[in-house]
């Protein structure tokens, strides 16, 4: 209970962070549960004394499902968490000790500490590491179809056109919430962004007066057309993750369909209290932005809707954005709008893997077995042209004499000259 106290006291400001705190909770009454069941503990706070760490150990395999034979979880992640929350209870029954001047107590927390820091990440950790990075092996990677993403965003148009013709006529909860579900998708789709960051915007985000025209001295930098984007789309300033400033850009047919939602607030029974700008009627939530891109994928038509998540869709426009070889200041921005640190973006917004493999470094290694590297000296790998079904007949531009004695130490120096060349060339 003071754990739930601890996160509500952090979290519980925000409403959507409620159900967090209720699974990790439940976490901790499961593992109670399984406890009483194997093990002599009976208690949460006898979980956090150093005797009964094996206990503890013995608990939290029994309840992510851990296999002796194979070494494998079935639930990886919830034995990761569990650790998380009882080095945390640690914490806090540490404090309550030191409050209480039960120096005792705080020692056993402190020692089983200690303890958990040595041997939960041997004993626990690395297993359920391990098999979460396994399950992603050789799992075909869906990336968004260009043909796909037109035809989702074709869809969302025709319903915003239709939705907002009806509820501008006639007032209706339900039409009113398919718009603000379609809204709120389209906002998500042509920023991508965080689906929690769009679903979350505050009302007087959207009503306080940003203006989007830029100042005179930067006006002058700008072309014709980048005045006119700039006069075209509407920008807003919200939280994003880790308490990041992100923008989001609205068109003004979004901001159409945003300003009839405000106006018909009162009508479709949105309660005062609400400060969302996606607010759900009689209620003080908000819809979850993820529900309804979920929902328009599946049924605008696409070939693999299961494709068009957010989580792609954003490291697809990342990964494209190497297409167009943008300068390090160009990708900073692009990093800085996506909301991610610039280190993150280089690291895991690239290339697939699997493809640089096959249509990259498949070069060198076929330029190294067919004996050509000497050729391609000096060439990036996007220089290198090398036809896999070519045949290759060694010698063929320079004939050697037969004859003529071969030195073994001049050729291994050459070849390793010329491999080592090679490859500073291209790793620069």
């Amino acid at each position: 209970m003071e754990y739930g106290e601890h996160l509500y006291n952090r979290l519980g400001h925000d409403v959507s962070k409620h159900e967090y705190i209720r699974q990790k909770l439940r976490e901790l009454g499961r593992l109670l549960i399984c406890s009483r069941k194997t093990t002599p503990l009976r208690t949460i706070q006898g979980h956090i004394k150093p005797a009964n760490f094996m206990h503890v150990v013995q608990a939290a395999k029994e309840m992510a499902g851990y296999g002796c034979e194979t070494n494998v979880y079935k639930c990886p992640s919830l034995a990761l968490r569990i650790g998380y929350s009882l080095k945390k209870i640690s914490l806090l029954v540490e404090s309550r000790a030191n409050v209480q001047s039960d120096y005792s107590a705080a020692k056993d927390a402190r020692a089983f500490r200690r303890v958990y820091e040595t041997r939960w990440n041997e004993l626990i950790s690395s297993a359920s590491l391990r098999t979460l990075q396994e399950s992603k092996w050789n799992t075909p990677q869906l990336v968004p179809f260009t043909k796909d993403v037109q035809t989702l965003h074709s869809y969302l148009d025709a319903q915003q056109q239709d939705l907002f013709s009806k509820l501008s006529s006639e007032t209706s909860h339900q039409t009113y919430t398919e718009l603000t579900k379609v809204t709120l998708t389209q906002v998500i789709l042509f920023n991508r962004r965080r689906a929690g960051e769009v679903s979350k915007i505050p009302l007087s985000a959207y009503l306080s007066h940003n203006p989007s025209d830029p100042q005179e001295d930067v006006n002058v930098a700008l072309s014709d057309l980048e005045k006119r984007l700039c006069q075209h789309f509407r920008r807003l300033e919200i939280r994003g993750k880790r308490g990041r400033k992100v923008p989001v850009l609205l068109t003004p047919a979004m901001q159409q369909a945003l300003d009839l939602l405000i106006r018909k607030r009162k009508e479709c029974e949105i309660l005062p209290e609400n400060t969302y700008l996606f607010a759900r009627p009689s209620s003080l939530m908000c819809y979850r932005g993820s529900d309804s891109l979920r929902y328009s994928a599946k049924v605008c038509g696409a070939r693999t809707p299961e494709s068009l998540t957010l989580t792609k869709l954003r490291k697809q426009t990342g990964t494209l954005s190497q297409v167009l070889n943008l300068t390090n200041t160009e990708l900073d921005q692009l990093a800085d709008f996506l909301g991610h640190d610039i280190r993150v973006h280089r690291q895991f917004y690239r290339l697939p893997e699997g493809t640089l493999q096959l249509a990259k470094i498949s070069k060198v290694l076929m330029a190294l077995e067919q004996g050509r590297l000497a050729e391609f000296k000096g060439k990036s790998l996007d220089d290198i042209n090398i036809d896999p079904e070519e045949n290759v007949h060694l010698d063929s531009d320079h004939e050697r004499d037969p004859d003529a004695p071969c030195d073994p130490e001049a050729a291994y120096e050459s070849d390793s000259l010329g491999v080592l060349f090679f490859f500073f060339s291209i790793s620069t």
